[in-house]
C-alpha cells in the first residue's frame, strides 16, 4: 500500500492542504484560514493545521489517525529560523505526519515553479515576500517584519494605497483619480470617505481591504495615472526584492529562474507583468523570470513526495493533477483540534 504526504501552503489569508499517496493520486484538498502565528500564536496555528489535515483525511474516506509518512509544511508568516523550529516542534507533537518539514511559504512557490531546485521566489498574495536558494544550497531571505523592516507590497498594500489615494483625491492633497468613483460599491457605501471611516471604528477589518485591490489594478489598466503609480510601485518593490537576493547570493551574472506566485502575481495583470520584466532587464538581465503556473502547494507536496523518495514522475503526475483542477471556492474557517473533524468540506478523489 502506497505511504501518504501531505502538502500545505499557509499564505496570510489562505491555508490549502493537499494529501495524496507515493503513487502521485491527490485523494483530498481542502482550504483553511491563514497562518497568522505573530497574532494568534503558534499553538492556535499548529492545532488549525492539524485540524485542516484531518479534514482531508475524512474527506478523503480515511479514518482519523491513518499514518501520512510526510508533511511539509510551508508558511506564511514563519520568517525566521526559531519560527520554524517552534511551527516544527509543534506539529511533531500534534502526530501530523512521521516526518515534519517547515519552510516559509515562498519556498513552495519556488519548489513549483523551479524544476531546477534553485532560483529565486517571490509571493504577493496578501502581504509580499521572497527567499532566494543557491545551486549550492545557500540561501537568503529578509527579515520580513512588515513597516518597520521596510516591506511594502502584496494586495492589502496595493488596496490601502488605492483607498489613501482616493481619499487624498477628495481633500486636496492628491491628484484626481477614477478610485474615489470605482472602490466604494466594494463596500456598498457611497465614498471612500465612508469606507475609511468604517475601517476605523472596526465596522470593516483592515484585511477586508484586501478585495479592494483588483480594482485598482482594473482602474489602471483603465490609464488612470494615480492607479498605475501603484501598480508600479509594487513591480518597482518585486524587482528590488530579486535583485537584492541575486546580489547576495551572487547570482546576478548567473542564469537564474525568478519565480513569480501569489494573487497579484497568479492573475493576469499584464502591466504588473511588463513592468517587471522591463526593470529586470535592465537590472538583472540574466534573471528568467517566470509565472508560476500552478497553485504553490503543488510545490508543497511535491517536497513531501521528494523525502520520501518518490521519482520525479510521479512528482509530476500529482503536479499535473492540480494544475488540471479548481482549487476549493472558500476558505473553511477550522476550529481548534478538538472540533469535529468529520465535516468532509473540500475536493476529493477516491483512492484508485
Amino acid at each position: 500500500m502506497p505511504d501518504l504526504v501531505v502538502g500545505v501552503d499557509g499564505g496570510n489569508s489562505k491555508t490549502d492542504l493537499v494529501l495524496a499517496d507515493t503513487e502521485g493520486r491527490l485523494l483530498a484538498w481542502v482550504r483553511g484560514d491563514g497562518t497568522r502565528p505573530h497574532r494568534e500564536g503558534m499553538q492556535v496555528t499548529t492545532e488549525r493545521l492539524a485540524h485542516l489535515g484531518r479534514r482531508a483525511l475524512s474527506t478523503a474516506g480515511l479514518q482519523a489517525g491513518t499514518p501520512v509518512a510526510v508533511g511539509a509544511y510551508f508558511l506564511a508568516n514563519v520568517d525566521q529560523r526559531a519560527q520554524e523550529r517552534s511551527a516544527l516542534s509543534g506539529l511533531a507533537q500534534l502526530g501530523v505526519a512521521e516526518r515534519v518539514l517547515v519552510h516559509n511559504d515562498t519556498l513552495a512557490v519556488l519548489q513549483a515553479g523551479a524544476p531546477e531546485g534553485w532560483g529565486v521566489a517571490v509571493v504577493s498574495g496578501a502581504g509580499i515576500n521572497a527567499a532566494a536558494v543557491h545551486p549550492q544550497g545557500r540561501s537568503a531571505r529578509f527579515l520580513s517584519l512588515g513597516d518597520i523592516t521596510g516591506d511594502w507590497g502584496g494586495g492589502l498594500a496595493v488596496a490601502r494605497a488605492g483607498l489613501g489615494a482616493a481619499v487624498r483625491a477628495g481633500d486636496g492633497r492628491g491628484p484626481a483619480t477614477g478610485l474615489r468613483r470605482e472602490l466604494p460599491g466594494h463596500f456598498g457605501l457611497p465614498s471612500v470617505e465612508a469606507v475609511a471611516l468604517a475601517v476605523s471604528k472596526g465596522e470593516i477589518p483592515v484585511v477586508a481591504l484586501h478585495g479592494l485591490a483588483p480594482l485598482v489594478f482594473a482602474t489602471a489598466a483603465d490609464g488612470d495615472a494615480v492607479a498605475r503609480g501603484i501598480v508600479v510601485r509594487l513591480g518597482d518593490e518585486i524587482v528590488a526584492m530579486v535583485t537584492a537576493l541575486l546580489r547576495r547570493l551572487r547570482l546576478l551574472r548567473t542564469p537564474t529562474p525568478v519565480v513569480l506566485g501569489g494573487g497579484t502575481l497568479q492573475n493576469g495583470q499584464v502591466m504588473l507583468h511588463d513592468h517587471i520584466r522591463d526593470r529586470l532587464a535592465a537590472e538583472a538581465p540574466w534573471a528568467e523570470s517566470r509565472v508560476l503556473d500552478v497553485p504553490p502547494v503543488a510545490g508543497a507536496v511535491a517536497a513531501a513526495l521528494h523525502a520520501t523518495g518518490a521519482p520525479a514522475d510521479v512528482r509530476q503526475r500529482l503536479r499535473r493533477t492540480i494544475a488540471g483542477m479548481r482549487p476549493p471556492s472558500t476558505v473553511h474557517h477550522d476550529a481548534p483540534a478538538d472540533a469535529d473533524a468529520d465535516r468532509q468540506v473540500g475536493h476529493s478523489r477516491p483512492i484508485s
